[in-house]
């Protein structure tokens, strides 16, 4: 009887998962973003069926919640440790600020020549309406046990007060953001300021140490891996009434929410 290895030997597997949206968007009925609870069985997955060689993240977000963007890292390095599996990010159009948070969770970081990374940084944004409100005689009326409950509240005037306060938990968020870059890129990065929330494309992202090199999925993981390379794609699963969008204002405020992170890029 003949023996033929190359029938039952198993070719390296790659487990990709795909990062694409708005960070914490999931939130919202009809929406597609990105959340830790609804990812957590998808990466877990990722890292303990099939036993593969390596994990890649491949990332295409421009940002969201920093606490969201906390926790999926810190699940995706967390499981890398326990398996001793290493992690490769792939970053797509867009990995910018929270969607960067996703990328330093891998051990190296990939980018398109004309990928834009980076915007290390905090952003609150709204609309002040009282002049609005004044204008058309509409009076506010809110009633609070504690006087800072309703610090930001658009339809009350703005106070340097209440701005300086925005900022120092601005800052505390920035900080962290920091942290982890650091912890992440270590001696990789180039000795200038960027922290400021400001952005890379491609080569340029590299030559500053926001990325490990220029490098696309497929081809990377065949060098690294051979090419009868294995990929299996993991995401999540959505049901008919989110992906045709239960309510339809909640999608509405949604989509243009996104619409508007997705924009300071010029996508």
């Amino acid at each position: 009887m003949k023996f033929f290895p190359s029938r039952f030997s198993k070719k390296p597997l790659v487990s990709v998962i795909q990062l694409n949206g708005v960070i914490g968007g999931s939130g919202r009925m009809g929406s597609k973003g990105l959340n830790d609870a609804d990812l957590a069985p998808v990466i877990e997955k990722a890292f303990r069926k099939g036993k593969p060689k390596a994990v890649a993240l491949v990332i295409n977000s421009p940002g969201g919640s920093p606490v969201q963007s906390s926790l999926i890292a810190a699940r995706i390095k967390r499981l890398s440790a326990e398996t001793e599996t290493p992690v490769y990010a792939f970053c797509e159009d867009v990995a910018a600020s929270g969607g960067y948070w996703l990328a330093c969770a891998a051990d190296e970081i990939y980018v398109d020549q004309s990928s834009i990374i980076g915007s290390i940084g905090v952003i609150m944004a709204s609309f002040g309406f009282t002049g609005l409100m004044e204008k058309q005689g509409i009076e506010r009326r809110v009633h609070t046990a504690g006087k800072n409950k309703s610090f930001a509240d658009p339809f009350r005037p703005e106070t340097p007060a209440n701005v300086k306060k925005i900022k120092a938990l601005q800052t505390q968020i920035h900080d962290a953001f920091i942290d982890h870059v650091k912890t992440a890129r270590g001696g990789k990065l180039a000795d200038l300021d960027l922290f400021t929330g400001d952005i890379w494309v491609g080569a340029k992202g590299v030559e500053v140490g926001l990325a490990d090199g220029i490098g696309h999925l497929v081809p990377m993981m065949k060098d690294r891996f051979g090419d009868n390379v294995r990929f299996a794609k993991h995401g999540v699963k959505r049901g008919l009434f989110s992906r045709f969008g239960g309510s339809l204002i909640d999608s509405l405020i949604g989509s243009v929410e996104e619409r508007a992170m997705w924009a300071r890029y010029g996508l």
